[in-house]
Formats: C-alpha cells, sequence, structure tokens
C-alpha cells in the first residue's frame, strides 16, 4: 500500500481493495480539488474514477498500474459511484468513467473540483450496493469483494443516516460486546459509523 503519498489519506473518502490497494477520493468539491492538484504534482500516472454525471469523488487507486488487476478497478467503480450523487438520487446503478491521471486536464474557467479528461476513457455500469466491513481499524463502507468480513450490507433506501447510525450502533455493540469489556470502551462510536456511510438515505 501507498501510504507514504498520503499520509492524511483517512481525512478523504477511502478504502482498501482485495487485493490490498489503497484508494482515496474527495468528499468535496474542494477536496476533489486539493487531491487532483497534489496527484498531478507527482508526475506519476495513476488509474482514476469518476461517475459519468458530476457529482462523485475523484477516486485514485495508489499503486503502479502494472500492479492493478481488474477487480481493483471493478471495486472501485462500485465505490466511486456509491459515494455519488446516484445514491442521494435513489438509483440502483450508475455509469462511471475510468481513466489515467495524465488524461487530466484544468482550464482557468472550469470550477472548483472540476477537471477535464482529454482521450478515450473506459465505462462502467456498475450496482449501488455495499458492505459494512473494518478496514485499518476503522469502519469502511466498501464493495462486498474487498470486505474482509462483511458486517452488514447497506443498500440505498429511505431511511435517514442518522436514525440508521442508531441501529448500527447498537448492532455493533452486541456483536462486539467481547471487546467492548476487554478494552473497556466503545468501539465503534456512532460518529464513526456517519462518516462509513454514503450520502443519502439507506438501507441496512
Amino acid at each position: 500500500m501507498m501510504l507514504g503519498l498520503f499520509k492524511e489519506y483517512k481525512e478523504y473518502r477511502w478504502f482498501i481493495t482485495s487485493s490490498g490497494k489503497l484508494v482515496i477520493g474527495g468528499k468535496s468539491a474542494e477536496q476533489n480539488e486539493s487531491l487532483m492538484k497534489e496527484i498531478l504534482k507527482t508526475k506519476k500516472n495513476y488509474i482514476t474514477i469518476h461517475t459519468k454525471e458530476p457529482g462523485s469523488p475523484f477516486s485514485v487507486i495508489l499503486a503502479h498500474i502494472k500492479n492493478i488487476n481488474e477487480k481493483d478497478i471493478e471495486e472501485t467503480a462500485i465505490f466511486t459511484a456509491c459515494f455519488s450523487r446516484a445514491w442521494r438520487d435513489g438509483r440502483k446503478k450508475a455509469k462511471v468513467n475510468v481513466f489515467m491521471t495524465e488524461q487530466i486536464c484544468k482550464e482557468k474557467n472550469m470550477k472548483t473540483g472540476t477537471f477535464g479528461v482529454a482521450g478515450k476513457v473506459q465505462e462502467k455500469n456498475v450496482k449501488l450496493r455495499l458492505f459494512l466491513s473494518v478496514q485499518m481499524n476503522k469502519l469502511r463502507c466498501v464493495p462486498e469483494s474487498a470486505a474482509a468480513e462483511k458486517i452488514l450490507e447497506i443498500q440505498q433506501g429511505r431511511m435517514g443516516k442518522e436514525r440508521a447510525a442508531e441501529i448500527i450502533e447498537k448492532m455493533l455493540k452486541e456483536k462486539f460486546k467481547y471487546l467492548e469489556k476487554k478494552f473497556k470502551k466503545t468501539i465503534f462510536t456512532k460518529q464513526e459509523i456517519l462518516q462509513a456511510l454514503p450520502p443519502g438515505g439507506v438501507k441496512i
């Protein structure tokens, strides 16, 4: 994993693919802007994914292209779509574009977090479906194949995040009761759960 490039990766949206690749993406237009500018400064060429429509993280797989497999790309595509406007809009599927950072361009008149992509892109159509799991000792909502332990399935739904977080917190307290007793503290807080969930309604 290339943690050295972005030691502050936990400030972004992130997850670890099933083959151990770190993926990071912006939580907002401002984060997309700063992330992509930092990536471009490295002069390295990374696989990057964004939904075909606006309102999505720019998700970057922080690994050399030769070490990235098709499953890494598929998992990143699902992750990107689930944390995009498509989830908030209640869609079950979304189209994403896969391209290289060397294709990205920025014009002066472009809004914050907006970039152009030159040349051909690979298009994927993915289902919006996640699983709550633990990665790097943090709760993450990740694609099924990236979840070493599937704690809960998270789908797009009508339940608000606050209510969902309360229910999940109770479920986790029961599941990890032995750990909380051992360490005498709450293992996963409601705030951590909220940070892990995608933006919009959910179904547990």
